[in-house]
């Protein structure tokens, strides 16, 4: 009956930058503005748009988003556009690892909610220790009309 319930409700896709795409930004707030106006939920997908052996997307800790080090990557993606699924809840950072591409504001902070029905959520601060914001409201309409529909079609298979 799970499996049924997560199924109904849609994945997003979230283009990280927007129209920009993963680049060098003109500002080193772009991404975290970009983030900002994004509800992140555990299946959602992660578009970076780029431009393979110019940029890369390495998932890193915080310490080292922090310092735009990737020491200690937890995935790195060198070809692009990199697709990658958010698999998790929590905290994620994501930076470019070409040369001070990092430093000039090529990174990515997001907090990913458990829920997968509509969220709000704030990325959390770069200059800033982490603190949850996440603000649950209701299941979208597609999702509920998608549990009806299927649990009509149990019910006329039963």
């Amino acid at each position: 009956m799970l499996a049924i319930l997560q199924l109904a409700e849609a994945q997003t896709q979230h283009v990280v930058g927007g129209t920009e795409g993963w680049k060098i930004p003109s500002n080193d707030s772009v991404y975290q503005d970009w983030a900002n106006n994004q509800n992140f939920s555990v299946g959602d997908i992660l578009v970076f748009n780029f431009v393979t052996n110019q940029h890369d997307v390495v998932e890193v800790p915080k310490d080292s988003y922090d310092i735009c080090s990737p020491e200690f990557a937890t995935n790195t993606t060198m070809k692009g556009p990199a697709k990658l699924t958010l698999n998790n809840s929590g905290q994620f950072y994501y930076i470019c690892s070409f040369g001070t591409h990092c430093i000039q504001g090529q990174k990515l902070a997001i907090i990913v909610s458990n829920s997968s029905s509509s969220s709000s959520s704030v990325a959390p601060s770069p200059q800033s220790s982490w603190s949850p914001a996440v603000i649950t409201t209701t299941a979208t309409a597609a999702a509920t009309f998608s549990l009806i529909f299927i649990f009509s079609f149990m019910v006329v298979i039963l």
